[in-house]
């Protein structure tokens, strides 16, 4: 076998034992492991290639970024645990409530707002599902737009900074986090305009899907009302604009005072401050939020090592040489790239988590974008918006999953009249799936939507530039006496005489010689 045969072997081994459901990352390290020693026996690299690997793995791990990954984890645990999201819900349902579509509407907004201090779907789904849910059905909305409110809903964090994802990609494309939190507030804002629209316009095609609460349903009124309202919306924008803006991660600004990692543990202390005030804080919850901070960490870090593994035995047998030849022949130019490459993730989320797709494929696809000459800032992004829908669509849907669970502990409490059926949540999720992929599609051809945030690129043309050599007018000039040559002229009468007595001598030799 050639070299040349042997990366389309190895990415065939990959998508099949994702395939058979063992770990991810026990699986790429095998594999990996397994193709270097077949590389080094047919002689394609030595066995020194392969150990470089240690040091690899050390310098991965010793990227200080990735601690933001646990930091902002520790904090999105606190704020969820600590009944924010239940406040937020419950005030916001009764402002909304008597619109048609209303708790709708809040359940829009509050996943908005909590993507951007909580950064975790389950947690989200789980509290919005168990406050909104009941109330839903009570007041007969649409069992289908019910349940996909609450999914897609959630699905929001993992796109609105400081999200998860946007950490890991930005670290794997080798750039700045807070420009790809920049880079994410456009198609943040559209997603929840899209989510609106869809909201008003199905109340005004169907009013008895999207009923509104009677006002005589309300426990508050007046100002108490929007003073909770405002209680629970308040420290929250405190917490985001300050995690947020130190690091730079705002729309117009272009300084940081704070890296990812300092921005993380400082919205740790916020939301320890936060559940404070609430008196929520408790060692019981501190003692969760270490567990579930802990075991996503260790998740984190094991397909790390193990894509790791993977990816540099596949670098040693030129598998990126492979995939460049594969993409850059495409037709479409950087457009037709685009859409292949985001059909592909599409399909490969059905069957692998974010982190997976984060740490495998885009170390693949990064190199060959950067030489077509897309900015990663926006394909970084792209693909962020593009994984949402694996927390959404089949057979892996896990906000369905988690959306599933609750319901029936719901049903078991008697909380709800009636259980939930898999049909009505999975047929409502198609509607707001197909609005994440639009909105993939928007980011593509309209890439302003990404990059209006940013800072504006300065462009050297370097036939222009222009090198001036000032002159020191402040140096000493020597004075010549009456008579005196300066130094540069005494130099080259010097030179001149010395050349002369050279000709001179040459003419008395030559002379000898004729004689």
């Amino acid at each position: 076998m050639q070299m040349d045969h042997f990366p389309p072997i190895m990415f065939a081994g990959l998508v099949i034992i994702m395939l058979i459901g063992f770990p991810v990352a026990f699986s790429l390290a095998a594999l990996g492991l397994a193709s270097g020693f077949y590389a080094i026996e047919m002689g394609w690299f030595p066995a020194a290639f392969m150990g470089n690997l240690p040091i690899s793995l050390f310098s991965i791990l010793n990227n200080e970024l990735l601690l933001a990954i646990p930091f902002f984890t520790f904090m999105g645990t606190i704020l969820e645990k600590c009944g924010l999201a239940e406040d937020m819900l419950d005030s916001m349902g009764q402002l909304f409530g008597p619109v048609r579509g209303g708790v709708g509407y809040s359940v829009i907004i509050v996943g908005f707002i909590l993507g951007a201090i909580t950064g975790t779907v389950a947690g989200q789904v789980i509290a919005m599902a168990l406050i909104s849910l009941p109330v839903m059905m009570k007041y007969n909305y649409n069992m289908r737009y019910a349940t996909g409110v609450l999914a897609a809903s959630g699905t929001i964090t993992q796109l609105v900074p400081p999200s998860l994802v946007l950490v890991v990609l930005a670290d794997q494309l080798g750039k700045p986090v807070g420009d790809m939190y920049k880079g994410a507030w456009g198609p943040s804002i559209l997603q929840v305009l899209m989510f609106a629209a869809y909201t008003f316009a199905l109340s005004r095609i169907k009013p008895d899907y999207l009923p509104g609460i009677p006002k005589t349903e309300r426990s508050l009124d007046g100002w108490a009302l929007w003073s909770k309202c405002l209680r629970g919306i308040i420290p929250s924008a405190l917490l985001i604009f300050a995690v947020l803006g130190s690091m730079g991660g705002l729309p117009g600004q272009d300084t940081a005072i704070a890296t990812p990692t300092e921005a993380g543990a400082m919205g740790v202390v916020g939301a320890l401050l936060l559940a404070a005030l609430s008196k929520r804080l408790t060692p019981a919850l501190i003692w969760e939020a270490m567990s579930g901070t802990m075991r996503l960490t260790a998740m984190v870090v094991f397909i790390l090592i193990g894509s790791r593994v993977f990816s540099q035995v596949f670098q040693g047998v030129d598998g990126a040489v492979w995939v460049e030849h594969l993409l850059t022949g495409l037709p479409g130019g950087q457009i037709g790239f685009l859409i292949v490459v985001n059909i592909f993730v599409f399909f490969l989320a059905f069957f692998l988590d974010f982190f997976e797709i984060a740490f495998i494929i885009v170390p693949m696809l990064a190199p060959v974008a950067d030489k077509m000459g897309i900015d990663l800032i926006w394909f970084g992004v792209l693909l962020c918006v593009n994984l949402q829908t694996s927390f959404m669509h089949p057979p892996f849907g896990f906000a369905l999953f988690y959306l599933r669970g609750i319901a029936d502990t719901l049903f078991k409490d008697k909380r709800i009249p009636e259980p939930v059926k898999s049909n009505d949540i999975y047929l409502g999720a198609i509607p707001w799936v197909i609005m994440q992929i639009i909105l993939v599609v928007v980011v593509i051809f309209v890439p302003q939507s990404v990059t209006m945030f940013l800072d504006e690129k300065v462009v050297v043309d370097v036939d222009k530039v222009v090198i001036e050599m000032p002159q020191d007018e402040m140096a000493p000039k020597a004075e010549l006496k009456a008579g005196e040559l300066p130094a540069a002229a005494d130099a080259e009468q010097s030179t001149s005489a010395a050349d002369k007595a050279a000709e001179d001598e040459q003419k008395k030799i030559d002379e000898l010689f004729k004689k």
